[in-house]
């Protein structure tokens, strides 16, 4: 059953943005004119990105833009297809580069656009503006604690659900399984969950890279590419700036290694990627696995319950 997420939208164009894990979003509006909806890899407006309009120029017209630049790839007359009186039902697809948006229980999209470069999304945004405010009725995935009970845990993860601070959910071949907690982005703006997966005995926090179809953690000097993992759902997002060996009481533990010692998930800023990893108290540092290397930082971010 889905959840409805209300959302309510002022004059401005600015974007909220929430995670998707299928190929659609379905919702109810109540504006005058310029319901938005964005598509992109991050929870922010950046490149590549895709925008569907509906109801711009004055309730006159629809369109698909890609990156924000002009000439539209598409442009359907759709006069009064919004009302600021009333709820109007939508849908936006998006499969195989194939973008579509159509109404309420109609199977026909009023407006398509097939991008010869897809990309994959993992979120939705939606804004209003042009003189217009909003008030959507999203329909969201099932919440994150519900959703994370279909993910056992295999017998041997540490901290596995530990407190009701989290689940660690398993996951394969790049699945982001609703709820799963965005640790950081990548250089390209795409979103890396918090991860782990067991390497040499070890079970090691990293980052799941969903375009990839894989997990990557870091160990013994290199980058360890995972097709099966685990990912955190439902659980904290609290990051706290510590450096070396000083890990806050009460840190959310990730992991061990092949020696039994805890490992916490950590993230550093590294060449223009936000991203996640292992905190080894014992050795004072951070890693993580970027490029094929494992690399340490003594100064990162942590986190906590």
């Amino acid at each position: 059953m889905a959840n409805i997420l209300d959302v309510s939208t002022e004059d401005n164009l600015q974007y909220q943005f929430f995670p998707v894990a299928h190929g659609s979003v379905t919702f109810k509006v109540r504006a005058a004119n310029d319901a938005h909806i964005a598509l992109t890899m991050g929870p922010q407006e950046s490149d590549p990105m895709y925008e569907v309009f509906i109801g711009g120029w004055g309730n006159t017209k629809s369109v698909i833009r890609r990156n924000r630049t002009k000439p539209d790839k598409v442009e359907i007359e759709t006069p009064q297809i919004l009302n600021g009186g009333e709820f109007r039902g939508f849908w936006v697809r998006w499969d195989g580069g194939i973008i579509s948006a159509g109404r309420e229980n109609e199977v026909i999209p009023f407006i398509s656009w097939t991008d010869p470069e897809p990309f994959p999304i993992g979120f939705v945004g939606v804004c209003t503006g042009w003189g217009a405010s909003g008030t959507w009725k999203i329909e969201a995935p099932p919440s994150a604690p519900s959703a994370a009970a279909l993910y056992a845990n295999p017998p041997g993860y540490p901290g596995a659900g530990a407190g009701g601070a989290g689940v660690w959910a398993d996951a394969s071949g790049g699945q982001v399984p609703p709820g799963a907690v965005v640790g950081g982005q990548d250089a390209s703006g795409e979103p890396l969950y918090v991860a782990r997966a067991v390497h040499e005995g070890a079970t090691v926090p990293g980052k799941l890279v969903a375009s990839h179809g894989c997990a990557y953690v870091p160990w013994g000097g290199q980058e360890h590419g995972k097709p099966e993992y685990q990912v955190l759902v439902g659980g904290p997002n609290n990051w706290v700036p510590t450096s070396g060996s000083n890990v806050p009481p009460g840190a959310f533990p990730g992991g061990q290694s092949e020696d039994g010692e805890t490992l916490f998930v950590g993230r550093v800023r590294h060449e223009g990627s936000i991203t996640t990893g292992k905190v080894q108290q014992s050795h004072g540092v951070c890693y993580i696995s970027f490029g094929g290397q494992e690399l340490g930082f003594p100064e990162y971010e942590i986190l906590m319950p």
